[in-house]
């Protein structure tokens, strides 16, 4: 069951997101043009933030990284590392199940042209800090993307500079967590070889390994 502290449907706090979304529901009837929960396992040691809900895969779903091209690689590295019992995410019904993991993004709504502004990001950190604070002992909070890599250091109230994104880099947090970082499963990271499968691979092996010797 998902804490009301860290995630609200009826949120609309940011009425520029807000209001795209209403015009997204009247062109698209049938997508989910709502804020995007959390999904996954509600006791899970790792955490999965995400930038936002993609056009047609989690703002069309409802759920995150389900149906577009973001979930391939990643859903197969859950897959693979023992976190789902499937390859791959279509829908809500596809019976897909999350072990020890769970995903959420930086910001819940759909932004335009994927871009939320500085302040919806702003407003939008305090879902995720409730939702990090949920965490139990010795957590991994996994980022893809700079963004998403900024917004929990900010949930923790780090500055930026305390510690720079990269591929495949880690960070112990204050609480004992540890924050890892990728580069986003987008598209066109994919397509421009700044990440493949083999190099997400790595990043999950890090992810195991510290969960593994923490007492998973």
């Amino acid at each position: 069951m998902l804490h009301s502290n860290y995630f609200n449907q009826d949120c609309r706090d940011c009425p520029r997101l807000a209001g795209f979304l209403d015009n997204v529901k009247l062109k698209y009837p049938d997508y989910h043009a709502l804020p995007v929960a959390p999904f996954g396992d509600p006791g899970a040691r790792l955490l999965v933030v995400g930038l936002a809900p993609g056009m047609h895969g989690a703002n069309a779903s409802g759920r995150p990284f389900t149906g577009d091209y973001a979930g391939l690689l990643l859903y197969q590295a859950l897959y693979d590392f023992g976190f789902s019992n499937q390859a791959d995410s279509i829908a809500l019904d596809d019976g897909l199940i999350l072990s020890n993991c769970r995903i959420t993004n930086a910001v819940k709504c759909l932004p335009p042209q994927n871009k939320p502004s500085g302040d919806e990001i702003k407003r939008c950190n305090r879902y995720l800090a409730a939702e990090i604070a949920t965490l139990t002992e010795h957590s991994v909070i996994l980022a893809l993307g700079n963004i998403a890599h900024q917004a929990v250091l900010r949930a923790y109230g780090l500055k930026s500079t305390v510690a720079k994104f990269g591929h495949h880099r880690t960070f112990a947090l204050p609480d004992g967590n540890t924050l890892v970082s990728s580069y986003h499963c987008s598209r066109y990271n994919v397509q421009t070889k700044r990440l493949n499968m083999a190099m997400l691979a790595e990043v999950f092996f890090t992810i195991r390994s510290l969960l593994d010797s923490r007492g998973e």
